[in-house]
C-alpha cells in the first residue's frame, strides 16, 4: 500500500487493547486534507464513565467535543479507546473533563476546542462542566449541543 495520511495509524483496522488509564492511552491523528477552510468537528460520548477518586464507585456522563481543526484531525478509534481508558480512573468531574479537553488541545493544534460535560447526578447533583480555548473563529457555525439542563422527575 503506498504512503498516505493514514500510513502512521496503528489502531484502527486493528485489534487494540482498551488502555489501563489516561496516560497510556494513544491518540493517533492525521493531516486535515481540508485545512484550507475553517469547519466544526463534533464527537459525542453519551456514556462516559469514570471512577469517583474517593468512593471508586462508578460516575456517568454525557460528553460533547466540537473543535475546528488546524493541521490535525484526531483518528475517531484513538478517541474512543482514550474516553474508554477513564473507566477505571479514578477523579473529579472537573479534572475528567479539562484533562480531555487540554489533551486533544496540545495533540492537535486546533484553531477552537469547545468541551461540554454533562455528568449524572450522584449524591443528588448533577455536574456540568464547560469549557473552550476563546473565542468561536468568525463565520463558522457551531450548534448548539444539544444536551438540555438535568430536570430529574421535575
Amino acid at each position: 500500500m503506498p504512503d498516505t495520511i493514514y500510513s502512521d495509524l496503528t489502531q484502527l483496522g486493528s485489534a487494540t487493547r482498551i488502555p489501563a488509564s489516561p496516560d497510556e492511552a494513544t491518540l493517533e491523528r492525521v493531516r486535515n486534507p481540508q485545512a484550507d477552510i475553517q469547519y466544526n468537528v463534533r464527537f459525542t460520548a453519551p456514556e462516559f464513565t469514570s471512577l469517583c477518586p474517593m468512593t471508586g464507585q462508578p460516575d456517568f456522563a454525557h460528553l460533547v467535543i466540537d473543535y475546528v481543526p488546524g493541521p490535525w484531525l484526531v483518528e475517531s478509534k484513538s478517541l474512543k479507546l482514550y474516553l474508554t481508558s477513564f473507566r477505571n480512573h479514578g477523579a473529579f468531574h472537573e479534572d475528567c473533563t479539562i484533562s480531555i479537553a487540554r489533551r486533544l488541545v496540545e495533540f492537535l493544534e486546533p484553531h477552537w476546542l469547545r468541551i461540554g460535560g454533562y455528568w449524572y447526578p450522584r449524591g443528588g447533583i448533577p455536574i456540568d462542566v464547560f469549557w473552550q480555548t476563546g473565542p468561536v473563529p468568525e463565520g463558522v457555525w457551531i450548534p448548539d449541543q444539544g444536551v438540555p439542563p438535568y430536570r430529574g422527575r421535575g
